[in-house]
């Protein structure tokens, strides 16, 4: 906070600077056309789109919005934004995500509330954000409201969730078949007989011999439902300005029984932006918006039980229909429960399974989890022209909090264990005196319980003074002097997340034909040696108008043609993971030692040493970028071709250092974190927009782009075998054993090299020996491929619009190519007691060894063909149809406009189709709900 302050103060003071800057005459800017004037949000301020400098991509979400209905704010914004893959701007991560300048998250605004998001990917876009926007900044802009008479927008839409896929498990047969063949792998005698597998098999008692399966229709509805509704009304006048937005959605859930029927989530959510003209020379904004999240659950997690509950273990459910007559233990228990589910079952259970999903789901409680969410933000921006034409002052300041917890009902319930009997052919169960038969009590106390309390508090602020100014016409100067800071506070977290810097821009362009701005920001930050904790981040960008130049001036071919370069260094504290890492650390908690008298001492012990020369990590960029438009605007291209790199990144090296700085016991170190780490990213992005009308067809075809290539340029490693270095690969590489099949026999094995993971058998995965040594251990892992895990390096969107009178259709698609991932969920890695899928169903034996794809089952751990190598790896290139919608204008239709102004439905499908050979792996979720389509009718008026 301190330090906050002194930047504030600073940044103040010097603010008044520029005053004494351009004390000249000058002339009103000169526009252009009306294209020209598009705003683009940049840093600190709007600019026209046919000025901006410095690797930026915009989306107009309102107008998007008319023909592509969204549930989520960055929604496809990947197939529309270029240089954005949705998790990273050119493969960075970590970027920051603003909501009208403050740091927010992006589910604080839903689309209908936003006008505008802007993608800052260059260093120059960037720098006066300071260090915590080193890798990006995504720049969400709301609605305001604009003069003229009021007006109501309403929207509402119904739409239907449909899984695209649930995995695919075997049943208690199979299952009990197939672990009695793992037993035999490993030398042990079977755990099932043939009787129990024919009875598991024949379906004739479920409850005697029950196969469950946790995705069918028992448990889980085909569908579920999702609703919003949403009303915005602005409007005003020349002195005050309104927009409010008021929204409200609910969403269903795929369980189908007991509490799980209401499982579901709400939000309501409020926005209230005004602006007014205080007097001639000052006006205010204050805006406010709050969040009201309510989520109904069970207290289990039903998901991830369904993937690890084998079929054959208990029945959930007995029906009471077949209890012995004459037991009357059983008959009083019954009596006594709480628990009787739809008056004709109790609750199955077993030793091991005392407490289980489908019993907690009918009879364990309910819990909802709220969060509430406040943002206000204010700001003041006073016209200084009468101290220097073209001189402003901007002042903004924001709190925001959030909170959540749970309030839960937690009650006790019992589950049984049937004791079963056939008479002349029929089953019934009888509950014995002996305790083991019953498990847990039924209870319910009726008190609720708070949990997992949670709060976040953003205090935000930031004051600049502007000038924008032209002279004679053709000389356009702008300049900015900033001071910007803001602070998260956490629960559970000592130290706050903070950010300050002072700004500085000074930017000319002549005749909008040659530019050049330079921006620079003074860093500090509380994670580094007092010493080291300020730099200076600069970036200078240049542009170039051709298409102004006399031999582009009357070119049939080229009605806009701008080329810029950028170049700047950004200081980021975004790299060092932790305060004081350059700090040593002692700790007390260390190994005891006791002695012989019985008494003891416990050792203090080193985690790590220090480093009082620990400085920031840089961005180091140079970027180049083209845009423009041709053939009568017939197409519009924009692009951008970078290389950065990361240097300084901190880590604690021990090949830096010797063997003896660390040791493993006791457990100490005193290697220090140290800048030693360098990355490099080289890449491109690209947009083009055709826009045509074909008959009485208007089109419009967009095609995006981004694709990067990252190399780990820097490694502190131990020397080793060359093929083992980190460095020189990608940063995102997935490391692990090149396979060479299945062993075929006991012979294959010994004249293999040793397997240092576990004894091997037959059927088990041969690796290759990278070294020669005859032992496969982890030196013999090498690069698989590109793990992507800031976005695939290469992702393309598609996005086709057509309008024919009132007609119109919008489709969007994202392709991502270049990534890899390795099937290692507890659907393909299966060994112990693990549930099998049907994936061992091509698992190795004798007699298909020829064919088989997957290791022999064992019910030991399989160490050996579990883990990181290429037998397990997939591509993960897929193109996804992510929308569909056709819109209706009914508008023309009215009778009168007096009252509605404008009326229209559409239809939209979301998530339809997936384009991919690993398909089947791309749409499947293991342990959580499953993807979803969902298919959408919508309304929206104006009054």
């Amino acid at each position: 906070m301190k330090h906050i302050k002194t930047v504030l103060v600073a940044g103040m003071v010097a603010g008044l600077f520029p005053a004494t800057l351009f004390a000249q005459d000058s002339t009103t800017i000169n526009t252009g056309s009306a294209a020209s004037n598009e705003k683009v949000q940049v840093a600190f301020r709007k600019e026209a789109k046919r000025d901006v400098l410095g690797a930026v991509s915009s989306v107009n979400v309102a107008e998007l919005l008319k023909q592509n209905y969204t549930t989520y704010s960055l929604e496809g914004m990947d197939a529309l934004a270029a240089g954005f893959n949705g998790n990273s701007m050119w493969g960075m991560g970590g970027y920051l995500l603003l909501i009208d300048g403050i740091p927010r998250e992006a589910t604080n605004v839903l689309p209908t509330e936003i006008e505008q998001i802007s993608f800052l990917k260059g260093a120059g876009a960037v720098a006066l954000y300071g260090s915590r926007a080193a890798k990006g900044v995504v720049a969400i802009t709301t609605k305001r409201g604009q003069q003229g008479k009021i007006q109501v927008n309403v929207r509402a839409n119904a739409g239907v969730h449909t899984p695209k896929a649930f995995p695919k498990y075997l049943g208690s047969a199979e299952y009990m078949t197939l672990y009695n063949e793992a037993l035999r792998n490993d030398g042990l005698p079977a755990m099932y007989n043939d009787e129990a597998i024919y009875n598991h098999a024949s379906g004739k008692n479920p409850y005697r011999y029950p196969s469950v399966d946790y995705y069918s229709s028992d448990y889980l509805k085909k569908t579920y439902n999702r609703y919003d509704a949403t009303a915005e009304i602005s409007g005003g006048n020349e002195t005050a300005r309104y927009y409010t937005n008021i929204g409200y959605q609910t969403t269903g859930s795929l369980l189908n029984f007991g509490q799980g029927k209401n499982n579901g989530s709400e939000r309501l959510n409020m926005r209230g932006n005004i602006d007014v003209n205080i007097n001639k020379y000052i006006s205010a904004n204050v805006d406010a918006a709050a969040m009201f999240n309510t989520g109904k659950g069970v207290n289990t997690d039903y998901w991830n039980s369904a993937a690890n509950l084998r079929p054959n273990r208990f029945s959930p459910l007995l029906p009471l229909s077949m209890i012995e007559a004459d037991d009357s233990l059983a008959q009083l228990l019954v009596k006594n429960s709480n628990n009787i589910i739809g008056g004709q079952y109790m609750l199955g259970g077993t030793q091991l399974d005392q407490t289980n999903p489908i019993g907690t789901i009918y009879a364990g409680g309910t819990n909802r989890a709220i969060s509430r969410q406040f943002l206000f933000n204010t700001g003041v921006k006073a016209d200084l022209g009468n101290m220097l034409k073209g001189l402003t002052f901007h002042t903004a300041f924001a709190v925001d909090y959030a909170t959540s917890y749970n309030l839960s009902f937690n009650p006790t319930y019992a589950t049984y264990r049937p004791i079963w009997n056939s008479y002349s052919g029929t089953d019934r169960f009888s509950l014995t005196s002996n305790s083991g038969d019953k498990f847990g009590v039924d209870g319910n106390n009726g008190i609720q319980s708070v949990s997992n309390s949670w709060y976040r508090q953003t205090i935000a602020a930031n004051g600049h003074f502007d000038y924008a100014n032209s002279f004679a016409g053709q000389h356009h100067v702008s300049a900015m002097l900033l001071v910007n800071g803001y602070q998260q506070s956490e629960s559970g977290v000592y130290q706050r997340t903070t950010n300050a810097n002072l700004g500085l821009q000074a930017g000319y362009n002549f005749n909008h034909k040659y530019y050049v701005d330079f921006s620079g920001a003074l860093v500090n930050s509380g994670r580094l040696p007092e010493a080291n904790r300020t730099a200076f981040n600069p970036t200078v960008s240049l542009g170039w108008r051709l298409s102004n130049e006399k031999f582009l001036a009357n070119s049939p071919v080229v009605n806009d043609l701008k080329l810029t370069a950028s170049a700047g260094i950004l200081h980021t504290d975004l790299d060092i993971p932790e305060y004081y890492l350059y700090q040593g650390y002692y700790t007390g908690a260390g190994q005891w030692y006791g002695w012989k008298d019985g008494t003891g001492i416990q050792a203090t012990e080193s985690r790590r040493g220090d480093n009082p020369d620990m400085v920031f990590p840089k961005r180091e960029e140079v970027n180049l970028g083209v845009e423009g438009s041709f053939l009568n605007n017939l197409l519009r291209v924009q692009g951008s071709f970078f290389v950065n790199k990361m240097t300084g990144m901190v880590t604690q090296a021990s090949a830096l250092y010797p063997a003896y700085f660390t040791t493993g016991f006791p457990s100490s170190s005193f290697i220090p974190w140290v800048n030693s780490n360098d990355d490099k990213r080289v890449g491109f992005d690209f947009a083009a927009n055709l826009n045509k009308q074909l008959g009485a067809v208007n089109w419009s075809l967009g095609v995006m782009g981004t694709y990067y290539n990252t190399t780990a340029t820097k490694r502190a490693e131990i020397p080793m075998e060359s093929y083992r270095f980190r460095q020189g690969k990608a940063v995102d590489g997935i490391w692990g054993l090149e396979n060479l099949g299945f062993f075929k026999d006991q012979e294959d094995i010994n004249k293999s090299a040793q397997q240092t993971f576990g004894t091997v058998k037959p059927g088990d995965i041969k690796y290759k020996d990278q070294n020669g040594d005859n032992i496969i251990d982890i030196k013999d892992e090498v690069f698989l491929g590109k793990g992507g895990w800031y976005g695939a390096p290469l992702t393309l969107g598609v996005n086709l619009s057509a309008k024919w009178k009132n007609l119109s259709f919008f489709a969007l698609g994202t392709g991502r190519f270049g990534q890899f991932a390795l099937k290692n969920s507890s659907y393909f890695w299966v060994d112990n007691q693990d549930k099998y899928s049907v994936v061992v169903r091509d698992r190795w034996t004798p007699e298909t060894a020829a064919t088989a794809t997957y290791p022999r089952l064992t019910t030991a751990n399989s160490d050996n063909n579990f883990r990181s190598s290429d037998f397990w790896m997939y591509s993960r290139n897929a193109f996804d149809l992510s929308k569909v919608q056709v819109s209706y204008d009914l508008s023309g239709q009215l009778k009168s406009k007096k009252i509605v102004r404008e009326l229209g439905v559409y239809v939209s499908g979301f998530n339809l189709l997936t384009l991919s050979p690993e398909r089947d792996v791309l749409q499947l979720n293991v342990g959580s709900a499953p993807q979803t389509r969902l298919f959408n009718l919508g309304a929206k008026a104006t009054f």
